[in-house]
């Protein structure tokens, strides 16, 4: 149930807060009032396409916040699919314009996309207003509808699944079917680049360790020329080496150490410098030994990384891929040289797998005609209850149909389009040749009745339903939509008395005037002040005391009808 909404800085709106009841919610006011904002206002806060021109001049921003109470289970369960926590079962939905252009929404304090907060007002409020009339006017919209009615989501779930298991099949044949000198080429590609891969025998991690081992050789000149100034200096060459002046230095210190005993320590430690240097000429003597610089070694390495960067151009950026791109060429290819029997194999799914969704289509088309004869019966009841008993309505279900057979799509192979006769002896034609929009609101009424019944939204609005109505017409209306209103909380926007003195709450909206500033205000009215509205719109610019006694008899009337 819609609870409370509260516009601020949209058009003509500087401020308003609306608390709205159970039952029947009805709005009125002079044209240009600014009735069309409120149902704008609302389909902004829930997602709706808005654009920044709808904020107030002279404003920075525009903004609506929404409460809903959702009691029902099916609500509860689509906003706890969304992440919307309403375990009190409140829902608060505010979205707020920037003359920017940037908008944000919220969901019970949460940031939420647009689409996502249209999501959650799906299974909350129901919005029927003239381009809702052109949607169901639509045949592609009618067979969604049929289902609904019918129930048969179980079905054709089960149809879609092999639906696409079938479409499937049909892709892998028509990619095996293709004619054989393609297929002699592609397999003939598929080889050679698997044979390429393969014979290059690829290691893993292999390009980097070439790399290292060609980046020693380029650096061997430098390694040999600064080791053999090393060990020249320590050890080898001419006198006058380290190692030279170290052993000289040690012989000063033996014949010096008797005299002082410190440096017989000295001695001891320059002893073992020795030793240490020794070793480390020893060493680079080892390296020198075994340094071997090959051209031929270099040449080898250049040419095999070389082979490896020309594989990675073509089959992937790294030795794994490579490897990866000659299994999946492999595998290809085995398919294509078995694709004879493979063929075999899958037009024989194919022809089970038809039968499978043959099947399900049957009965999908059967449950659909079933479902169709009710929903004719029901709308025709509806129909009759809006005093047109004599209109005719129907719907039509037949196979789909391409290049002369029968087509199967992913909802079965049905078309389905309402028809109608609105006088008699006139045949049945598509919904969309309805002339009349007095004819066309009470037709559209009827369709949401029934549809109502098998939905969970508990707020349903409904915006100028009565276009083209007047006279008995619209009385007719306004006790269908007070009926409805029984079961779910109804808002609607009129120009009819006859609908309005149906409402439980009566709200007026109206464009006031202060200096060059125009806003709109929307106030609940009291009983004599819904006489003095219902007046107005009997009576036009001129309230008379006999129009006030007509608006009293409407409400009276009203109340009986209610049994109030």
């Amino acid at each position: 149930m819609l609870k409370e909404l509260h516009i601020k800085n949209v058009a003509v709106i500087d401020e308003v807060h609306i608390e709205f009841s159970e039952g029947f919610n009805v709005l009125t006011g002079e044209t240009g009032a600014g009735k069309s904002i409120l149902i704008d206002s609302i389909n902004m806060a829930l997602g709706g396409r808005t654009s920044r021109d709808i904020i107030r001049h002279g404003c920075d921003f525009a903004s609506v916040d929404i409460c809903f109470e959702a009691n029902n289970s099916e609500a509860l369960a689509t906003l706890s699919e969304l992440g919307i926590d309403a375990e009190d079962g409140i829902v608060a939905i505010s979205r707020r314009l920037n003359t920017d252009g940037k908008t944000t929404c919220r969901i019970n304090g949460m940031l939420m996309p647009a689409n996502m907060v249209r999501e959650a007002a799906s299974a909350l409020i129901d919005i029927h207003g003239q381009n809702d009339n052109q949607s169901l006017l639509n045949a592609k919209h009618h067979l969604g509808l049929l289902d609904e009615y019918g129930n048969t989501s179980t079905l054709l779930d089960e149809y879609k699944a092999v639906y696409q298991e079938y479409r499937g099949i049909e892709t892998e044949i028509e990619k095996l079917s293709q004619n054989e000198d393609e297929k002699e080429r592609r397999l003939e590609l598929l080889k050679f680049q698997a044979g390429e891969i393969r014979d290059a025998k690829l290691k893993p991690n292999e390009d980097e360790e070439l790399q290292q081992a060609r980046d020693r050789l380029y650096n061997m000149e430098n390694i040999i020329s600064g080791a053999g100034a090393a060990y020249g200096a320590l050890y080898g060459g001419e006198e006058g080496t380290a190692c030279d002046l170290l052993r000289k230095a040690s012989r000063a210190l033996s014949d010096l150490s008797r005299f002082d005993p410190k440096l017989s320590e000295s001695f001891e430690r320059l002893s073992a410098v020795i030793a240490e240097t020794e070793d480390i000429a020893s060493d680079i003597s080892e390296l020198l030994s075994k340094t071997d610089f090959s051209m031929a070694e270099l040449d080898r390495l250049e040419e095999r990384l070389d082979l490896i960067a020309g594989l990675k151009r073509k089959y992937g950026n790294t030795i794994e891929e490579i490897n990866q791109f000659a299994t999946d060429a492999e595998d290809e290819a085995g398919k294509i040289e078995k694709s004879d029997e493979r063929l075999e194999e899958l037009n024989s799914l194919k022809a089970a797998t038809f039968e499978k969704l043959s099947a399900l289509a049957d009965g999908l088309s059967e449950k659909r005609r079933q479902a169709a004869q009710k929903l004719e019966a029901h709308i025709a009841e509806e129909l009759t209850s809006l005093d047109m008993p004599k209109v005719r309505f129907s719907i039509l279900i037949a196979d789909k149909f391409e290049n002369g057979s029968i087509y199967y799509g992913d909802n079965g192979r049905d078309n389905a389009e309402f028809m109608i006769s609105t006088n008699p002896g006139e045949d049945l034609k598509p919904m969309s040749k309805i002339a009349s929009g007095g004819e066309l609101s009470r037709i559209m009424l009827a369709i949401k009745s029934v549809f109502s019944a098998t939905d969970s939204i508990d707020t349903m609005i409904f915006d100028e339903i009565d276009t083209g109505v007047s006279g008995r017409a619209a009385q007719r209306i306004a006790e269908k939509i007070c009926a409805l209103s029984r079961n779910k909380q109804i808002l609607a926007i009129t120009h009819l008395a006859q609908i309005a003195s149906m409402a439980d709450c009566h709200y007026l909206i109206e464009k006031n005037q202060q200096g060059d500033r125009t806003s709109t205000s929307v106030v609940p009215l009291d009983k004599e002040s819904r006489v003095e509205e219902l007046a107005r719109i009997i009576g036009g610019v001129t309230v008379t005391d006999l129009t006030r006694q007509s608006a009293r008899e409407m409400l009276k009337l009203a109340e009986t009808e209610k049994g109030i």
